[in-house]
C-alpha cells in the first residue's frame, strides 16, 4: 500500500484506562446523563482531534463500578504519537479517570469482540466498619462468613453453563451461555476478595454471583443448591445483586494471551 493512500485510512488505538466509577452513571454514554466514563473520554478525545471520535469499551461496567484494566479502542483521522495522546488524555480528564497506556493496532483490532478472557474483583469488608481509604471500593457486609463454603459453592459455577438464573436483563434474547474459568478468594484481616475470571459476563453477572455466594457464606443456603438455580434459568432462583462499589474490572486479555 502506498504511504499516501495508508494515510487517509482511520488509525485505530487501543487505549488501556483504570476509573473510579463512585460518581459515574456506568461505562455507557447515556441520553440522559453527561456522568459517563464513555462520554467523557469522548469529549477528551473529539477536543483533542476536533473531530467526532467514538471509543469503543471492552465491557459495559454499571453505575458505580470501577476498572483497574478497562481496554478501549478508538479511531483517529490521522496518526498521532501514543505518548501525546496519553498525556493530552491524562491532562484533560477529569481526576478519577486515568489512561495507563496507548498503542496503535491494527484496524480490524475491536477492544470488545476480540477479548477472550476479563477477570473482575469483588471486595467484601466483613468488620463492622470499613476502612476510611478504601471504603468506596468495598462493600460492607459488617458480618462474618463462611469462605469455606463460598469457595464450595463456586466450584459448582465452574465450566460452561447457563447463567439465565445469574443475568440482571431477564429480556435477554442473546445466548446466556458463558465460562467461568477460575474462582479465587483472598483474605486479607476482614477483607475478602473474589476474582472470577470468565470468557465474559452477563449485565449484574458478577455482583450476583457475588450475592448468591454470601448468602452461602451467611448460612442462607447451602453450597449444594447452585446447581438446581443454574438449571432453574431464573433470575429469582439466584441471590441478590451484591451493591455496585465493591466491584472492579481487573483485566481484560486477547487472543496472544496478552495481558491488557
Amino acid at each position: 500500500m502506498a504511504e499516501n493512500e495508508e494515510n487517509t485510512l482511520n488509525v485505530n488505538y487501543k487505549m488501556v484506562l483504570q476509573y473510579d466509577g463512585s460518581r459515574y452513571d456506568g461505562w455507557q454514554k447515556q441520553m440522559t446523563t453527561d456522568k459517563t466514563i464513555q462520554g467523557k473520554m469522548e469529549a477528551v478525545l473529539s477536543r483533542m482531534t476536533g473531530e467526532t471520535i467514538e471509543v469503543h469499551g471492552s465491557g459495559r461496567t454499571d453505575k458505580g463500578v470501577h476498572a483497574a484494566g478497562q481496554v478501549v479502542n478508538f479511531y483517529l483521522p490521522e496518526p498521532m504519537e501514543p505518548q501525546q495522546i496519553k498525556a493530552y488524555c491524562n491532562e484533560y480528564l477529569p481526576e478519577d479517570i486515568g489512561v495507563l497506556s496507548v498503542e496503535q493496532v491494527p484496524c480490524r483490532f475491536h477492544s470488545r469482540l476480540n477479548a477472550v478472557r476479563k477477570t473482575y474483583a469483588y471486595r467484601i469488608e466483613m468488620s463492622e466498619k470499613k476502612d476510611v481509604f478504601t471504603r468506596k471500593y468495598t462493600y460492607g457486609l459488617g458480618k462474618a462468613l463462611d469462605i469455606e463454603k463460598m469457595k464450595a459453592a463456586s466450584g459448582f459455577l465452574l465450566g460452561t453453563h447457563d447463567f439465565k438464573s445469574f443475568c440482571g436483563n431477564k429480556k435477554m434474547k442473546k445466548s446466556t451461555v458463558r465460562t467461568i474459568e477460575k474462582s479465587e478468594f483472598e483474605e486479607k484481616g476482614t477483607t475478602l476478595t473474589i476474582r472470577y475470571t470468565g470468557n465474559g459476563f452477563l449485565q449484574y453477572m458478577v455482583r450476583i454471583l457475588t450475592g448468591t455466594l454470601i448468602e452461602t457464606g451467611l448460612g442462607e443456603r447451602e453450597p449444594e443448591s447452585i446447581p438446581a438455580v443454574l438449571e432453574a434459568l431464573s433470575r429469582e432462583a439466584a441471590g441478590p445483586a451484591a451493591p455496585p462499589e465493591g466491584l472492579c474490572l481487573e483485566q481484560v486479555e486477547y487472543g496472544s494471551g496478552k495481558n491488557a
